[in-house]
């Protein structure tokens, strides 16, 4: 699953510099940038985005949704509504094996769905059944950022159960090396966040997924539907 090509966007100009050959892709590293790589393949309107906690995928997810005319779903609410309680609670009454198949069997529900964006938890990731429903079903954007980004941002959240007690940014330091090669591989997309703000993130995606050939630009409703 790995991808064939990848696109440079700088975040001054917003230029958009086609892949040089199909088949080869550029280094994910760009200081002056993002990074996007593109897999090429006929791609879902079942938009997913992967990536650890504290990316941005609830926040860019529904901002993306919104712009797109698209329907908004993020697994971890879905879970709460199915479980009726919080995911720190599930964790801690039925520990996290059992959340994962849970977590499983609301992905494989959702992701039957056409015309949605779907945000993931950061585990989403760890089943391989579920990257192959992702991967198969949906086209799958990884929100990259490091470690440290991300414990910046996570810093004051106590709704996480994986950070909690000990050391946060060792403990997203291990989820990063452990996970990164698994958003990597389902991934169809993979963009480097950094710090530009959730709305720039979530134009930029969407105009990646129309340039892509995923979305059409002249499907987007004049009026923006409510989102779930």
């Amino acid at each position: 699953m790995s991808g064939a090509s990848a696109w440079r966007v700088s975040l001054r100009v917003l230029a958009l510099v086609p892949p040089r050959v199909p088949g080869r892709h550029r280094s994910p590293h760009n200081k002056r940038g993002l990074i996007l790589r593109v897999q090429w393949r006929p791609m879902s309107k079942c938009i997913i985005l992967v990536g650890l906690m504290g990316a941005g995928k609830t926040t860019i997810g529904r901002a993306l949704a919104q712009r797109a005319g698209l329907q908004f779903f993020d697994s971890d609410h879905e879970i709460e509504r199915r479980e009726g309680c919080s995911i720190s609670a599930l964790f801690a009454r039925d520990g996290e094996a059992r959340f994962r198949d849970i977590e499983a069997e609301v992905i494989d529900t959702i992701a039957r769905r056409d015309g949605i964006v779907l945000a993931t938890g950061g585990g989403a990731v760890l089943r391989e059944a579920s990257r192959r429903v992702m991967h198969a079903r949906g086209t799958v954007v990884y929100l990259r950022a490091s470690p440290d980004e991300l414990a910046h941002r996570t810093r004051n959240d106590r709704s996480r159960p994986l950070l909690q007690g000990g050391d946060a940014r060792m403990k997203l330091r291990e989820l990063f090396r452990q996970r990164d090669p698994l958003y990597r591989d389902v991934a169809h997309f993979i963009i480097d966040t950094g710090r530009p703000s959730a709305g720039m993130l979530a134009q930029l995606v969407l105009t990646q997924l129309e340039l892509a050939g995923v979305l059409d630009p002249a499907a987007a409703p004049a009026a923006v539907r409510p989102t779930r």
